[in-house]
């Protein structure tokens, strides 16, 4: 059986393209560019909680570290650095070789070092600190929104919650349906460029990872705003084309996490550029509702223009 500095070599070590010491030794030396502030976050998976215990491990990898890109990414920051610590029930060789393959491809995705970490034996748990830069004062937090502002969401939400209810057996969908649901989920595709062109745009921004409603309260609760959500603005036509019903594809859209699309607010005099933008990065871009001044008050407007208190929170652990 290997051991854990031959599985460290065999899968892990790779030549670092921008770090001065990398994996091997007992700390990373990193080189930060002049005039930047560093961002740095860190995510766990955790077996039976986060994925399926028989989720692809090429999958997985990919996963792994891309929720930690899209966390850079919802402040405007470029990714540069990642440290990557396992608990692995077993040293299972081919597992671990395909879950390599996959953090790596992302990792050369999305230009990140993998610059350090820990293996050790445990429950499957999967741990991500990444670390990147963004122009020092120009970082995109959850607390610029402002009243008048206008509310945008990026590519199509709901996806991933569709594919996980597909995979609980909650939901039927066409095959196409199900293959591009499921994609979502297990392949999130973290939206960095975006992130990067939004500085100076977005007033603030986090990405979706526990549900759009339940994530815009964040960004509510941090700025003292409130938001009306307007259903009709919904992009709920490419979720019905998976064959899910109206109900399930407007709660997996609003409640549903693990979408890691960027939502964001704007000024109104932002959106010709923000049409562009869309354009530009082949990436849609929707627009679907306000930012208020009544903090805290998130209102969802039907079709019809009846407001009523949104009332979907997001994911919590601990609920």
């Amino acid at each position: 059986m290997p051991s854990e500095f031959d599985l460290i070599r065999r899968h892990f070590t790779r030549s670092p393209q921008h770090t001065d010491l990398a994996v091997g030794d007992d700390a990373a030396l990193l080189r930060p560019r002049a005039g930047v502030q560093l961002a740095v976050s860190t995510d766990m998976l955790v077996s039976g909680t986060h994925f399926f215990a028989d989720t692809d491990p090429e999958d997985l990898g990919w996963k792994t570290l891309a929720v930690n890109v899209s966390d850079l990414a919802a402040m405007g920051a470029e990714p540069r650095w990642a440290f990557l610590a396992l608990a692995l029930p077993a040293a299972d060789d081919p597992w671990i070789a395909a879950f390599a393959r996959g953090l790596f491809a992302c990792a050369d995705a999305f230009g990140v070092d993998l610059a350090g970490g820990d293996t050790t034996r445990g429950p499957l748990n999967l741990s991500v600190t990444i670390v990147g830069e963004v122009p020092a004062g120009q970082a995109i937090t959850r607390t610029g929104a402002r009243a008048g502002n206008e509310l945008w969401i990026s590519g199509q939400p709901g996806l991933a919650a569709l594919g996980l209810a597909a995979l609980h057996g909650e939901v039927a969908l066409d095959a196409a349906g199900r293959a591009r649901c499921v994609d979502a989920l297990q392949r999130p595709q973290p939206r960095v460029e975006l992130g990067l062109q939004l500085r100076g745009i977005a007033t603030a921004m986090l990405d979706v990872s526990d549900g759009l409603l339940g994530d815009l309260a964040h960004i509510l609760e941090a700025s003292a705003v409130g938001a009306i959500v307007d259903a009709a603005a919904l992009p709920l036509d490419a979720l019905r084309a998976t064959g899910a019903n109206a109900a399930i594809a407007r709660r997996c859209l609003l409640s549903g996490g693990d979408d890691y699309e960027l939502l964001f607010a704007a000024p109104a005099s932002a959106r010709p550029a923000l049409t562009e933008l869309s354009t530009s990065l082949g990436l849609p871009l929707h627009r679907i509702g306000q930012i208020t001044g009544q903090a805290g008050v998130c209102l969802l407007r039907e079709p019809d223009g009846t407001l009523a208190p949104a009332g979907a929170s997001g994911y919590d652990h601990f609920a």
